[in-house]
């Protein structure tokens, strides 16, 4: 291979860490080729003021950069694995999931316990909204969109936001978040908090080199949690979350579905070896409610 790896991204500050840090891994096997940045924009760049659910949800943020693969303008494409559609872009793959940070959501601005009744919480996601109204049917809710600065702008126009702890630590913002909401409190979004490294499915080499950063824990949790996304979330619009651990030999994975309100949001946990299976298992267990939530 000559020329420097090129790698694609979105140009937000976040992306461009998560694809630094990306490079930053691979800097062994790059030898002298050394990387240069694609910076790339997407639908939900340009469509930043509208609700993500108004301009197609899950993908707004990674189709053009994956495209940017497919045409050659690239090698390879860094992505937050949760903006990932749960079924693989034709003619690229998914080829490495390095090491997870946190997949906590997180509050800025107050804790949970300390929102005043009727405080409003500002949060561009569904699945944040129904949960916290399960919790605290008492709060108001606020669009919110954009990037993480740009979020932590208009924090001080609410009683808190929403935001992935994962984000905030990797920009140095960890100082900001009033509390880590556990997943036992709240159930992450699908893949929160892990990378996603694609590469054209024919390029063996580059296959290989991205394979030497992979994180077979993250990996395994991650394929469980996105096997839960296909097989429940490519049908259903209501609000779903998933997160899985490993305890041994064992994924051990977590999901709820909720009505959008949260007055009503269904738990339920599942235990395998398999981590496809384990995540398929969870979606057919919480399946059997969508029809009461619809």
């Amino acid at each position: 291979m000559s020329g420097p790896l090129r790698v694609a991204t979105r140009g937000s500050a976040l992306a461009r860490w998560q694809a630094e840090r990306v490079v930053a891994r691979l800097q062994d096997s790059l030898s002298d080729r050394g990387a240069e940045l694609v910076i790339i924009e997407t639908t939900g760049d340009q469509r930043a003021d509208e609700p993500l659910h108004a301009i197609g949800g899950t993908g707004v943020f990674v189709k053009e950069v994956q495209a940017a693969v497919l045409a050659g303008q690239a090698d390879v494409a860094v992505h937050s694995a949760k903006d990932l559609p749960a079924q693989s872009f034709p003619g690229l793959v998914l080829a490495a999931i390095p090491e997870r940070a946190d997949p906590r959501d997180a509050l800025v601005g107050s804790t949970l316990a300390d929102l005043p009744t009727g405080a409003v919480v500002a949060t561009g996601s569904v699945r944040r909204r129904a949960q916290l109204a399960h919790l605290r049917p008492d709060l108001g809710f606020a669009e919110l969109r954009g990037n993480i600065h740009t979020r932590l702008e208009r924090a001080a126009g609410f009683a808190a936001i929403v935001v992935a702890a994962a984000a905030l630590d990797r920009l140095d913002l960890s100082s900001r978040i009033a509390e880590r909401l556990d997943p036992a409190v709240m159930v992450p979004q699908v893949s929160q908090g892990a990378l996603a490294v694609e590469c054209r499915v024919d390029d063996q080499a580059t296959i290989a080199q991205l394979q030497t950063i992979n994180d077979p824990t993250a990996e395994r949790a991650v394929v469980a949690e996105r096997a839960f996304l296909a097989e429940l979330g490519s049908g259903c619009s209501l609000p779903i979350g998933a997160y899985a651990q490993i305890e041994g030999a064992d994924v051990v994975i977590t999901g709820i579905l909720s009505s959008y309100d949260g007055r009503v949001v269904y738990r339920e946990t599942v235990r395998d070896e398999r981590a496809v299976v384990a995540g398929q298992t969870l979606a057919g267990a919480l399946s059997q409610f969508a029809g009461v939530l619809a």
